[in-house]
C-alpha cells in the first residue's frame, strides 16, 4: 500500500469526513452549555454530562447506534445507557435520590403551600393546549407540556409511557436546560408580578415538625396518591421511599447511598444519554424549535401561576405570605426555592424565604408527577 492510499484511509476514518453543518451547530451548542455550566455555574451536575453527550454523538454517531444498526450486533455505549431511560429506571432512581436529599418539613409545617405547588402546574396545561394548536397530537402535546414542571425525570418518564420516544431528546434537553436556567428565567417574571412591598414581606417562623409527622408523611402521600393515580407509583413511590430512608433514622446507609453515590451515578448515566439523543439529524428540525418554545412558555406560565396564587394568598392572609415563594412551585428542587430567596434578598437582604419556599417546591415535585399521572390516565396508559 502506497503512502497516498494509507493517508487516504486514515483520513476516511476521522470524523472530519462525516461531519455536517448540523453537527457543527450542535457541537457549538454543546460548547455553550459547557460554558454556562463551568463559567456561570448553571446546574453543572446536569449541563456538563448533557453537553458532553451532545458533543460525543455529533462527533461519533455510532456511540448511540442500536445493535440492529451495527455490523457486529453490539450497540453503542450510550445506547445502552439510554435504555435505562426508556425503561424509566433512571428517572425513578433520580426521584429516590431527591427524596433522600430533601427535607419535607416546610411543606408539612405549612400545608397551604400545596396550593402554590398545584398552581405552578398551570404552565403544563397551558402548554398542552398551545401544543395542540401547533399541530401535535394529544400524547405528544402532553409529553411536551410536562416541561413546564421544570422536572427532567418526569418529562422522560411521561414521554416514554406515552410512546413519544421520537421526541424524547428535544423534550429532555429542553426540560433540563430550563431547570439549569431557572436563575435567569424566573426573576424577571417574579419582579414583574409583585410589588416591592410584597417582596419585603417577612413570613412567620415555621412551626416545629415532629419526627412522627415526618415518618408518616411519605407513607400517607404514597397511599393516597398511588390509590388515586396508580401510574404515578414509579415516581411518587420512589420519591417517598427516599424520604422515608431519610426520616426513619434507622437506615442511614441506604439514605446516604440514595442521596449521594447512587444519585450521582444516575445523573451521569441519564445526563450523557439524554445529551446523546441530540444528533443533528434528530434535533435540528421544526418540531424541536416548537418544543423548545413550548417549554419556555410552559415554564413561564408555571412560574407566573405560582406567583399569582401567592399574591391571592397574601391578600387572604392579611399580608402574611410573601408571593415570591409561589415561583418555587415548579419542581426544580432546590434551585427554584433558592431563586425565591435570592429575589427576596435583593429587596431586603435580611429577609429569609428559603425554608418557606421549600414547601411549594416539594409540592411542585409531587404536583408534576400527579400531572403526568393524570395525562396517562386520560390516554389509558398504565
Amino acid at each position: 500500500m502506497d503512502l497516498g492510499s494509507t493517508f487516504s484511509n486514515l483520513l476516511s476514518q476521522t470524523a472530519f469526513s462525516n461531519l455536517t453543518v448540523g453537527n457543527f451547530i450542535m457541537i457549538m451548542v454543546a460548547f455553550i452549555f459547557l460554558y454556562l455550566a463551568i463559567k456561570k455555574g448553571f446546574e453543572p451536575l446536569l449541563l456538563i454530562p448533557i453537553a458532553f453527550g451532545m458533543l460525543l454523538v455529533n462527533i461519533y454517531p455510532d456511540i448511540m447506534y442500536s445493535p440492529e444498526e451495527t455490523p457486529n450486533g453490539v450497540g453503542g455505549m450510550l445506547w445502552y445507557f439510554f435504555q435505562l431511560d426508556e425503561w424509566t429506571i433512571l428517572p425513578s432512581l433520580i426521584f429516590m435520590g431527591v427524596g433522600a436529599q430533601t427535607d419535607f418539613a416546610p411543606l408539612i409545617a405549612n400545608p397551604k403551600t400545596f396550593l402554590m405547588g398545584a398552581a405552578a402546574q398551570f404552565g403544563i396545561y397551558a402548554a398542552y393546549f398551545v401544543a395542540i394548536l401547533l399541530g401535535f397530537n394529544g400524547k405528544a402535546a402532553a409529553a411536551i407540556s410536562i416541561i413546564g414542571g421544570a422536572d427532567g425525570p418526569t418529562s422522560i418518564f411521561l414521554a416514554n409511557k406515552l410512546g413519544e420516544t421520537g421526541l424524547l431528546g428535544p423534550i429532555a434537553v429542553a426540560a433540563y436546560s430550563y431547570m439549569a436556567l431557572v436563575p435567569i428565567i424566573q426573576p424577571p417574571i417574579m419582579r414583574a408580578l409583585t410589588t416591592e412591598k410584597e417582596r419585603k414581606i417577612r413570613m412567620d417562623n415555621l412551626r416545629p415538625v415532629s419526627k412522627l409527622e415526618k415518618i408518616l408523611f411519605p407513607i400517607v402521600v404514597t397511599v393516597v396518591v398511588c390509590l388515586i393515580l396508580p401510574s404515578t407509583a414509579p415516581l411518587v413511590g420512589m420519591l417517598m421511599l427516599g424520604n422515608l430512608f431519610k426520616e426513619s433514622g434507622v437506615v442511614k446507609q441506604l439514605q446516604e447511598t440514595a442521596a449521594n453515590a447512587m444519585m450521582f451515578i444516575v445523573v451521569i448515566l441519564l445526563g450523557t444519554s439524554v445529551g446523546a439523543t441530540t444528533s443533528a439529524e434528530a434535533f435540528l428540525n421544526a418540531d424541536t424549535l416548537k418544543i423548545v418554545a413550548l417549554g419556555l412558555i410552559a415554564f413561564a406560565f408555571g412560574t407566573a401561576g405560582g406567583v399569582v396564587l401567592g399574591k391571592i394568598m397574601c391578600k387572604l392572609s392579611g399580608g402574611k405570605i410573601n408571593p415570591l415563594i409561589g415561583s418555587a412551585g415548579v419542581s426544580a428542587v432546590p434551585m427554584a426555592a433558592r431563586v425565591s430567596q435570592k429575589v427576596g434578598a435583593e429587596t431586603d437582604p435580611t429577609n429569609f424565604l428559603l425554608m418557606h419556599a421549600m414547601g411549594p417546591n416539594v409540592a411542585g415535585v409531587i404536583g408534576t408527577a400527579v400531572a403526568a399521572g393524570t395525562f396517562m390516565a386520560v390516554f389509558g396508559v398504565k
